[in-house]
């Protein structure tokens, strides 16, 4: 969610626009979650957005990550990083072991707390793209597709270090990397823009009709196969399936996003501050009691809208000039440390 000043201005527009858009799917997905069991429109709504915010989340951090993976910025990059996981899992694991009382949360800077694994799994791309900077991108590519089939073998807990999210979202961070805005442009004009919006949502209809056949968890990202139900040596043909439909749900949800410069591309330059925030407020309202009101479909559309104005509330120039120490910390402090640690060491 950095470096965008050193990017062409198109590229630079309409990944702003989409990341404001794919902000608002986060924010809908996790206001709707605790009642998908309960709503079949709200449980297809919910596998829809699953199908494609996060993969193309983490394409759009791979696109910003291009200009700043190496040298000052890029440390500085890692740190901030660092500090911010700190701050936030410290504040979220306090909140719910005194005010909110949630029980079965791993209180542990070794297990991120619920949507803090894509800052763990953030610092994570980085240091592997760094070590596979010299091979060829379709190498690159090639091995974060392989790993993450494999990591699903693995008999541990994915939540642990966000190993398993990491890997399995690794091919979309190589993508978005070396992602080519002006030959995607050239290519999804109009005509294909709009082809690609309904394929949007006949995928919608699709999972309607039959969302109820895959499990969630596939989708999810962050279970092993044994997880998930499937112990046989071909469970990872079944990931390399879903990472099919995630890119086909990911490009055709990409011909509904705007190139021009408007009130989203502003609103998407701060969408850190809505991602790390808004869980302080959708977390107060599981714990309020408030789902338990909400058993219509007027409930359920006036509890969308919210999400919606809420993801709007959090990315105004207000909330970052009042949040910007604890969002954004400042790490020159830590870069001068480091500075006078290694000349003592000479």
């Amino acid at each position: 969610m950095v470096g965008e000043n050193s990017l062409d201005t198109p590229g630079k527009t309409f990944f702003l626009n989409l990341r404001f858009v794919l902000i608002v799917t986060v924010i809908v997905g996790n206001a709707i979650e605790p009642l998908i069991g309960s709503m079949s429109s709200l449980h297809s709504l919910y596998m829809w957005i699953f199908s494609f915010h996060m993969p193309l989340f983490v394409l759009v951090t791979g696109f910003f990550a291009n200009k700043h993976l190496t040298g000052t910025q890029g440390r500085r990059i890692i740190m901030q990083i660092g500090l911010q996981y700190i701050i936030f899992q410290s504040l979220y694991s306090v909140l719910d072991a005194t005010i909110y009382q949630v029980q079965g949360i791993h209180h542990s800077f070794f297990a991120p707390y619920l949507l803090l694994w894509f800052l763990a799994s953030h610092a994570f791309w980085r240091i592997l793209m760094i070590g596979m900077r010299k091979w060829a991108p379709a190498t690159q590519f090639i091995f974060a597709v392989a790993a993450g089939i494999a990591v699903g073998y693995l008999q541990l807990d994915g939540v642990w270090f966000s190993i398993s999210r990491t890997f399995v979202y690794l091919p979309f961070f190589v993508l978005g990397y070396h992602f080519s805005f002006q030959s995607f442009s050239r290519f999804f004009q109009k005509w294909i823009k709009i082809t690609a919006a309904a394929v949007s949502i006949l995928l919608f209809l699709l999972f309607a009709s039959w969302g109820s056949e895959l499990p969630i968890g596939w989708l999810y990202g962050s279970m092993t196969y044994m997880q998930l139900g499937l112990q046989e040596w071909y469970a990872g043909i079944y990931r390399l399936g879903v990472y099919g439909l995630q890119i086909t749900a990911a490009l055709a949800f990409m011909g509904w996003i705007p190139y021009s410069l408007s009130r989203l591309t502003d609103w998407g330059s701060r969408t850190l501050y809505v991602f790390l925030l808004h869980g302080f407020i959708v977390r107060f309202a599981a714990v309020s009691g408030l789902y338990s009101y909400i058993n219509h479909s007027i409930g359920a559309m006036l509890l969308v809208l919210s999400a919606i104005l809420l993801t709007i509330l959090l990315a105004q120039p207000s909330v970052k000039r009042l949040m910007h120490p604890i969002v954004e910390p400042p790490v020159g402090w830590m870069i001068t440390l480091q500075r006078v640690a290694l000349r003592r060491s000479l």
